[in-house]
């Protein structure tokens, strides 16, 4: 299983271990706010739709960030780039700790998703450069499935600081990720294919290159594609806690916060198992057909999912649901790679995932207004609907496995 491994060059290992690492820690950063939302929203006095239009602003401020970070990346390097994202999300998740009013919020979201939309934008381009392409989507693979590792981190620290020291304690502990940037300097080297581009002066092409045939359809297709896996994930797991927590009365199932956090980790094994055999899958059977059978085994799972209120089963779809509603990111990257050339990779993978994100900017706000009118079983199934949106979107998406990157 891991002869793939060996397989890789000692800088391409230390590229995956540097990106898996810094998506880790993102989705640590990033999800610590969902953790400790409900604590936020009693002291601060938040409605529903507040509560999501503080998510929607993270959103915004990662698209943004995606796409400055992607021409970064292009321009002056893959490590650099990386190393800039992480110490802006981790400098101003720490710095929400110290939010006294819902505007203070609103600023230090917008900064901390800036980083947050860089480090995949970064991380990605460093791997997909430095692993071959029989292996690219099981290097890729695995780098997403970091984000279920920081998920479930995230999860743990809320459950052991929040009820001792408070929810701005649990953004304290955000800072952390800044000191793995030490690390990353130090061992981690451009790509060679970026250093021959860049020598050659073949970045000055820029980004304009992907709104002209025959990249244009592509661009917008994959685009499309992220609008709609990004808004049907934020919506789903921005308020899955939320959901979890509130009393049946509200809408939702009543457990305990110790309770919610384990549900959360048991549904972290699915997740990162989801991420893993994507990557294998994919280098077996492609990138396009794997693709769609997790969208639309997500969009079935999630409706069953938030129709049924009974913790039993909610304990045991979980795994399943998280398998097929985030494994199929772990794609992404390698489709987009084997898509465009070295010279706009980056910022072109930056644009199609962030820009997308602006679109999906409203499903935190969306989901938030109608569990608060119409309960949350009927705006949760909104990210099951957009799930089958983003398979039917494949129609225009080629299959890609098995390119050598140009």
């Amino acid at each position: 299983m891991f002869s793939w491994w060996r397989d890789g060059t000692p800088q391409g290992r230390k590229a995956l271990v540097a990106a898996g690492l810094g998506w880790m820690l993102d989705a640590f950063d990033v999800t610590l706010f969902a953790m400790a939302l409900p604590a936020i929203r009693a002291e601060l006095g938040l409605s529903g739709a507040q509560a999501g239009a503080l998510g929607s602003v993270t959103l915004l401020g990662a698209a943004a960030g995606g796409v400055a970070f992607g021409l970064l990346a292009d321009r002056y390097g893959r490590t650099r780039a990386l190393i800039l994202s992480v110490a802006l999300y981790s400098v101003f998740t720490a710095a929400c700790g110290l939010a006294t009013t819902v505007t203070q919020l609103v600023v230090f979201r917008a900064l901390l998703g800036l980083g947050m939309g860089g480090e995949w934008a970064s991380g990605a381009a460093l791997v997909s450069e430095t692993w071959p392409a029989q292996h690219r989507g099981k290097a890729l693979g695995f780098m997403q499935s970091g984000w279920a590792i920081g998920y479930a981190a995230a999860s743990l620290v809320n459950a052991v600081v929040q009820p001792a020291f408070g929810w701005r304690a649990v953004f304290f502990v955000g800072i952390l990720p800044a000191f793995f940037t030490l690390w990353v300097r130090r061992n981690v080297e451009e790509p060679p294919i970026w250093k021959a581009a860049s020598q050659a002066g073949v970045k000055r092409e820029g980004l304009a290159i992907a709104f002209r045939r025959p990249l244009l359809r592509l661009t917008v297709a994959l685009t499309l594609m992220n609008m709609f896996t990004l808004f049907a994930w934020w919506g789903f797991y921005l308020w899955l806690p939320s959901y979890l927590t509130q009393p049946q009365e509200q809408g939702g199932v009543g457990l305990q916060l110790l309770s919610s956090s384990a549900f959360i980790l048991v549904m972290q094994v699915g997740m990162w198992f989801g991420y893993v055999t994507f990557g294998f899958v994919s280098d077996r059977i492609g990138r396009k057909r794997t693709y769609v059978t997790y969208l639309l085994a997500a969009a079935g799972l999630l409706f069953l999912y938030v129709t049924v209120r009974n913790p039993v089963a909610l304990l045991a779809l979980g795994p399943f649901v998280a398998f097929f509603a985030t494994g199929y990111f772990s794609g992404f990257g390698a489709v987009t790679a084997e898509i465009f050339p070295t010279s706009i990779r980056a910022s072109a993978q930056g644009f199609t995932y962030n820009v997308g994100r602006v679109a999906s900017a409203v499903a935190p706000w969306a989901v938030g207004s109608l569990a608060q009118s119409h309960g949350y079983g009927m705006a949760l199934s909104l990210s099951s609907a957009a799930f089958l949106a983003a398979a039917f979107v494949w129609i225009w998406i080629p299959e890609t496995r098995g390119r050598e990157l140009s």
